[in-house]
């Protein structure tokens, strides 16, 4: 049975280059370009782990993260805070998100920081 990941972006090139790259290993791979409704989609959806935007419209990633934290049935899903921002580790941190990606992020470097949620 597959992992189930979903990514939260609201550029769409980063959506397609993640999605392309986690389906190549073996990942059903879920996408969102806005956070309208985040709660009720992961509780549908089930995620194993999100990939969360800090830029995302409406709420914002750091809304969002919180959000999806506090409550019961979804706290436990890990959260990876990815974005461009210089303090991308403090906005992580802010949200309450399980890690961080910088972008520009290489390829091995997101399936190193997938991979090991996999496995955990």
């Amino acid at each position: 049975m597959s992992k189930r990941i979903l990514i939260c972006d609201d550029d769409t090139d980063i959506l397609s280059i993640c999605e392309y790259i986690l389906s190549a290993l073996g990942w059903e791979v879920h996408t969102r370009t806005n956070c309208n409704d985040i709660l009720q989609t992961v509780r549908r959806l089930k995620p194993d782990i999100i990939l969360m935007d800090n830029w995302i419209p409406d709420t914002g990633g750091i809304v969002a993260t919180q959000l999806l934290k506090k409550d019961e049935e979804v706290y436990q899903i890990p959260i990876i805070y990815f974005s461009a921002n210089n303090d991308i580790k403090k906005l992580a941190q802010e949200a309450g998100a399980n890690n961080f990606l910088s972008k520009p992020f290489d390829i091995k470097e997101l399936e190193d920081i997938v991979l090991n949620f996999k496995h955990s």
